[in-house]
C-alpha cells in the first residue's frame, strides 16, 4: 500500500470515529406503570420492558379504576395494568416493539390496548401453554378503535 493509500484510510477512519462520537443516543422516554401491588404478569410485563431498553417506572395503587378513567382506557378494553410514556396511555401487555411504532409514527390516538391477558402476550408467557393470538387496539379520545398490531 502506498502512502497516501494508508494517510487517507487514517483520515478517513479518525472523521468516521469522531463522528460516530458525536452522535448521542436519544434516552428511551420514562414508561410509568400503575398497577396493583400484588400482580405478578404486571411486574413480568415492567421487566420485560427494560429487559426491552426503556426506563420503567412502577407505582402500586389501590385504585386503578381511577387511574384508567384518568388516561381515557376504554371500559370495553381494560387489562391489569396501566402505564403512560410520552403522552400516550398503554393498556395491558402490549409488546414493546408496538410501543416503539407508537412512539415514531405518533398517531393521533389516546393510546394503545391488549385487552384483557391473552397467553402468550409479554408477561404472560407460561413454559408449556400455547400462546393465544391477540390484537393490539388503539383508541382515541372519540372512542374510535382500531387494530393497530397483530401477534
Amino acid at each position: 500500500m502506498n502512502r497516501i493509500a494508508i494517510v487517507t484510510a487514517l483520515l478517513f477512519a479518525v472523521l468516521l470515529s469522531t463522528a460516530a462520537a458525536g452522535v448521542q443516543r436519544k434516552p428511551a422516554p420514562l414508561v410509568e406503570v400503575f398497577k396493583s401491588p400484588t400482580c405478578g404478569c404486571c411486574s413480568k410485563w415492567v421487566e420485560y420492558m427494560r429487559k426491552n431498553g426503556f426506563e420503567v417506572r412502577a407505582t402500586n395503587v389501590s385504585d386503578l379504576s381511577a387511574v384508567k378513567r384518568t388516561h381515557g382506557v376504554p371500559e370495553n378494553f381494560l387489562s391489569c395494568h396501566t402505564a403512560t410514556v410520552d403522552g400516550y396511555t398503554i393498556e395491558g401487555h402490549v409488546p414493546a416493539a408496538d410501543v416503539r411504532r407508537l412512539l415514531k409514527e405518533r398517531p393521533a390516538v389516546v393510546g394503545i390496548t391488549v385487552p384483557d391477558m391473552p397467553a402468550g402476550s409479554p408477561g404472560m408467557e407460561v413454559e408449556g401453554v400455547k400462546a393465544d393470538p391477540f390484537n393490539v387496539i388503539s383508541f382515541d379520545k372519540a372512542g374510535k378503535t382500531q387494530v393497530f398490531a397483530r401477534h
